[in-house]
């Protein structure tokens, strides 16, 4: 009855499985004059090796070429900012948040639930926070500003300048250089021309920094420590408590430490960041720009200009 219904994994290490539910099952057999319920078949399957899966997001798809050499050349900027004592970043944003009594997954230890909307619908917020997150891998600190208008490049640099501002400049007083490990998409991605000329305008120019940049290849991100070092921790943290306003979530997120010592802080930003921003041909030519040897589409580094 299942020879033409059923998948499996060819190693056999994980059992059997079939897309017919338990009820139609029993409803075949009954037909064929055997009166067997449900339970009982779940107990049948089980004895033939079949299991209950669910859906695993396991199939990266197709990777790029360049996908391990590139890890070996960020392996190695990495290792020679760490030994020069340079200060090295993790950027990226976390998941958009709607503002207000929207249900937070996870649980958190109460007497009773905590009553929440029915529906996320985005007319019931009061707004969006956008958690854009820098980790410092040297320090082990992380640092977040919440947004309230756009994930653009702009907001993604306006968060590292302002980090750099308040705490980097202080913790790094010698460094002239600062390394960058980023995503290859999103608001920081390695095509955007706003995200490369936003770097050169108001990180290294404003302080006098080289600013190397190097992109995990597409498709890559879980490999950003960021990812695994802070935005697995806020999510724990911020488990089963909705984000009822602004302040809140702020409070949220900068509650988060580990026993390893990373400490998060956390601010909000309610500057308006514009979508669609254009740069022209001549404002990228006039940039201090320079393109690694090595898969330099991934790899570079913004000078500031030389002041007379």
């Amino acid at each position: 009855m299942l020879r033409q219904d059923t998948a499996g994994d060819p190693t056999g290490g994980r059992g059997l499985w079939t897309g017919q539910h338990l009820e139609e099952i029993s409803g075949h057999l009954k037909k064929l004059g055997l009166s067997v319920c449900p339970n009982t078949v779940r107990r049948l399957l089980d004895q033939l090796g079949y299991a209950l899966h669910a859906n695993r997001k396991s199939l990266s798809g197709p990777q790029s070429p360049e996908r391990d050499a590139q890890f070996q050349y960020l392996g190695s900027q990495r290792e020679q900012f760490v030994q020069q004592g340079l200060p090295i970043i993790s950027v990226d944003t976390k998941k958009k948040e709607l503002v207000g009594c929207f249900k937070n997954a996870g649980r958190i230890w109460s007497q009773q639930a905590r009553p929440v909307n029915d529906h996320d619908f985005p007319s019931l917020a009061s707004g969006i926070g956008i958690p854009r997150g820098l980790y410092d891998l040297q320090a082990n600190r992380g640092s977040v500003l919440v947004g309230t208008s756009h994930d653009t490049p702009e907001f993604a640099v306006y968060a590292i300048a302002d980090w750099w501002r308040a705490q980097g400049r202080r913790r790094y007083p010698l460094a002239a250089e600062l390394l960058i490990l980023a995503d290859s998409g999103g608001s920081n991605s390695a095509r955007s021309r706003v995200w490369k000329y936003a770097l050169q305008e108001r990180l290294a120019d404003p302080y006098g920094l080289a600013v190397t940049v190097c992109h995990y290849p597409t498709g890559a991100s879980k490999w950003n420590p960021i990812e695994h070092r802070v935005f697995s921790e806020i999510s724990k943290r911020c488990a089963g408590q909705p984000f009822t306003d602004y302040t809140t979530m702020v409070q949220l997120i900068a509650g988060t430490r580990t026993r390893t010592g990373l400490q998060v802080n956390c601010a909000l930003s309610d500057t308006h960041y514009a979508t669609k921003v254009k740069v022209t041909d001549g404002q990228m030519a006039a940039l201090d720009l320079l393109k690694h040897t090595v898969l330099p589409a991934w790899n570079y580094m913004l000078r500031a200009a030389v002041r007379s």
